[in-house]
């Protein structure tokens, strides 16, 4: 019988791409999703790649009643949550919005699973719990340095409500996958990120700069002690990192402990700059992007990537596809917006949000 797994911001960027990566696993999903940065249509989408229609629940994961409406009606066996608001520019200028939403949101749902007896937790961590690491690649002992940003410092909080949970004895199993910088989108150009407005991300940017949208990029930075001055990340496609929460939460569901805590780096183990991002997408596509330098920006991070080998170790995943591909899949899912008239319906969105 199939296990039914509840995917929290199932219908953003990454939550997308994972619930696709849940269904070809055999595994049947529930998605909840307030829509404040993603549209219903990413339903579409995820049907036209696997042939099923996830169950599809409108509401706000801080929302109590909502969420127990959802635990009432649906056998829930793992849960996977992404629901946060995710700008680090953002949490800088608005810290108390972050705070307030990426905190409660996770503690209703550890409340609400210690209701329903839902043992098996993966939940959506980041490199920025690292802040700027001493020492590079970053492995997960690593010392947790006070993060750059408030999206970040939520981050690590909400790995301690995790662990002090966990210790406390509450019954749960849970993996915090950290991971570093997601791009790409499905190789059918059928789903991929959706920014709505001006994009925080790098390569959203990109794409929109190369369809004319934007005038042109920004690169914050070029005077940070790297080979080229810009920022250096590590930068997965957002394919494997949706593989990774599968075999995530294939560990947990094997293990017999009645409660766990880990962590769990997801990277390609690889840095890039931005301008060699930029300088790629050039290359893989055949264009050339108008940009320039611009100040750092608030709360940014010089330079970061993973060790990734007790991913590879404890849930038998490593990244196998490359920066070009990401790049070159990006701009296949940025072409798809124009064809298949998705700019006009989130435009439209916005309009009457």
């Amino acid at each position: 019988m199939q296990k039914t797994i509840l995917v929290t911001g199932g219908l953003g960027f990454i939550g997308s791409h994972t619930v696709v990566a849940l269904q070809e696993a055999g595994y049947e999903v529930v998605i909840v999703d307030n829509l404040s940065n993603s549209f219903a249509f990413v339903l579409d989408g995820i049907r036209a790649i696997t042939g099923i229609l996830p169950r599809f629940y409108e509401g706000d994961c801080n929302d109590r009643d909502f969420m127990q409406q959802v635990f009432s009606k649906e056998k829930v066996e793992g849960v996977i949550h992404f629901a946060a608001y995710k700008a680090v520019g953002e949490s800088v200028a608005h810290p108390l919005k972050y705070y307030h939403n990426n905190l409660v949101s996770l503690i209703v749902l550890l409340e609400l699973m210690q209701q329903y007896g839902v043992a098996n937790l993966v939940f959506s961590s980041s490199c920025t719990v690292y802040g700027q690491p001493e020492h590079l690649p970053v492995d997960e002992s690593a010392p947790i340095l006070p993060a750059q940003s408030p999206y970040g410092n939520t981050k690590q909080v909400c790995e301690e409500i995790i662990r002090d949970s966990v210790q406390a004895g509450m019954p749960v199993k849970a993996l915090a996958l950290r991971y570093f910088n997601p791009i790409g989108a499905h190789p059918s150009a059928h789903i991929g990120e959706l920014p709505i407005g001006v994009p925080n991300n790098l390569v959203p940017y990109i794409t929109q700069t190369a369809a004319g949208i934007r005038p042109e990029l920004s690169i914050f930075g070029k005077d940070y002690n790297t080979p080229d001055g810009t920022c250096i990340r590590d930068f997965i496609h957002v394919m494997d990192l949706a593989e990774a929460h599968v075999k995530a939460l294939d560990y947990l569901l094997r293990q017999d402990a009645p409660s766990l805590y880990d962590y769990v780096n997801i990277g390609t183990g690889k840095g890039h700059s931005v301008l060699e991002v930029v300088q790629t997408f050039e290359q893989v596509n055949g264009i050339k992007l108008p940009y320039k330098f611009a100040p750092r920006r608030p709360g940014d991070v010089e330079q970061i990537y993973a060790k990734a080998d007790k991913a590879k170790q404890m849930l038998g995943w490593q990244a196998r596809r490359s920066l070009d591909e990401a790049l070159r899949d990006a701009w296949q899912w940025q072409k798809a917006l124009k064809e298949k008239g998705i700019l006009e319906k989130m435009q439209k969105a916005e309009a009457n949000s």
